[in-house]
């Protein structure tokens, strides 16, 4: 069991706290008032720890690992399931520190308002916009001692995306956005800024573009992936190549006129294949609308599209469904970690490729990781409510 003792040598509402991991009771809830502690008791991983940060924006998170008479393998994920930290093993005795960023979020809108939040982003989804940076202790013995939080002046990674790249609060679901986050250095932080359900006519709407607009300066970046509610919307062969083509290339205006770089990526397969066990495009034109918007614009493509088809084609009809969770769009841990590996490949050919971890393996989309061999934690099932949209 982790033992967490929170020593607070900068006073809450400001923007670094130094806390030492070691003593504190298991009963010191988070509550308001206290401004730090356990999410529930921890009787067993994953441990969730919250502190309050005085305001949204990017937040650096060192971690000390270790224990001083025991091995200890800790895996870091935060706010909403984003994987942080792969695997951190520590001898007995032996500490590691490491690094990651996390963005932290609000609804209200500087200038006024704020973004119309589903019902479920209040409930399950709440940790994504509440006031508290929210870790997530996992593995098969995860040793923390120390954490230091502090606000970080760095370049940001920003999603508008659907249910297939949002952050997913509960297994079985998942999505490559979450995923991304492990491949990164923490010189960029990622905002995972979708939500399920969303088109681009709905990220509008519900003013989450106005939301983003406030927050993008400089230097970031945005990645646009929408089209599985667009088709939806919009139905087949005109909609996509007209009023979603204009659509898209709205979000890249916005973009640049903050100084931040679009890149457009195209919407990965769902689970549809033939008798015969090859995929079938289940999108009609969307794909080839994103491809087109990305030429006409000049602004960086990650063909998702292309690099699922393979993906899922390598996999084989067989052991396919195991990719995803339950249905035939959204995907688990193991799918939603390849989808992520093929998006690296993707940010390898943009200048965004200084970010990406030194020395990791280039990923072949033919030659998945053997499903056998993923062993990245689940959290317990939670009720299983299916993400919006489809």
């Amino acid at each position: 069991m982790i033992k967490i003792f929170l020593l607070l040598l900068a006073p809450l509402g400001v923007s670094a706290q130094h806390i030492d991991l070691t003593k504190t009771p298991p009963d010191a809830l988070y509550t308001a008032e206290r401004g730090y502690g356990y999410e529930a008791p921890p009787t067993q991983p994953p441990f969730f720890f919250s502190v309050r940060v005085p305001e949204e924006g990017n937040y650096r998170v060192t971690v000390t690992f270790g224990d001083p008479e025991a091995e200890t393998v800790t895996t870091v994920k935060a706010e909403l399931r984003r994987l942080m930290i792969e695997k951190v093993p520590t001898a007995p005795g032996k500490f590691e520190t490491r690094s990651f960023l996390v963005n932290v979020r609000r609804p209200q809108i500087p200038g006024g308002g704020e973004v119309k939040l589903k019902p479920r982003e209040t409930q399950s989804e709440a940790w994504a916009w509440d006031d508290k940076l929210t870790l997530e202790f996992t593995n098969s013995h995860p040793g923390v001692r120390t954490l230091d939080i502090a606000k970080a002046d760095v370049p940001t990674l920003y999603i508008a995306g659907d249910s297939t790249s949002t952050d997913q609060p509960v297994e079985p679901f998942n999505s490559w956005g979450q995923m991304l986050t492990r491949f990164l250095k923490p010189e960029i932080a990622v905002a995972n800024w979708g939500e399920s359900g969303e088109s681009l006519r709905g990220y509008k709407g519900e003013r989450r573009l106005d939301k983003l607009s406030s927050a993008l300066k400089r230097g970031d970046w945005l990645f646009i992936q929408m089209g599985h509610n667009d088709q939806k919307e919009r139905g087949e062969g005109v909609g996509a190549f007209t009023t979603y083509k204009a659509d898209l290339k709205r979000f890249i205006a916005e973009a640049r006129e903050h100084g931040a770089t679009p890149v457009l990526i195209t919407s990965m397969h769902r689970l549809s294949l033939d008798a015969a066990g090859k995929i079938v495009n289940t999108l009609g034109d969307y794909p080839e609308a994103v491809r087109q918007a990305a030429k006409e614009e000049n602004v960086g493509l990650i063909d998702l599209h292309a690099m699922s088809q393979i993906f899922y084609e390598a996999i084989g009809p067989q052991d396919l469904p195991k990719a995803f969770a339950g249905d035939t769009t959204h995907h688990g841990n193991y799918g939603s970690y390849e989808l992520a590996k093929c998006v690296v490949e993707g940010i390898r050919k943009l200048p965004l490729a200084k970010y990406l971890m030194d020395d990791l393996p280039v990923f072949d989309p033919a030659h998945p990781d053997p499903i056998a061999q993923f062993d990245i934690p689940a959290e317990p099932p939670g009720p299983l409510v299916k993400p919006y949209g489809n």
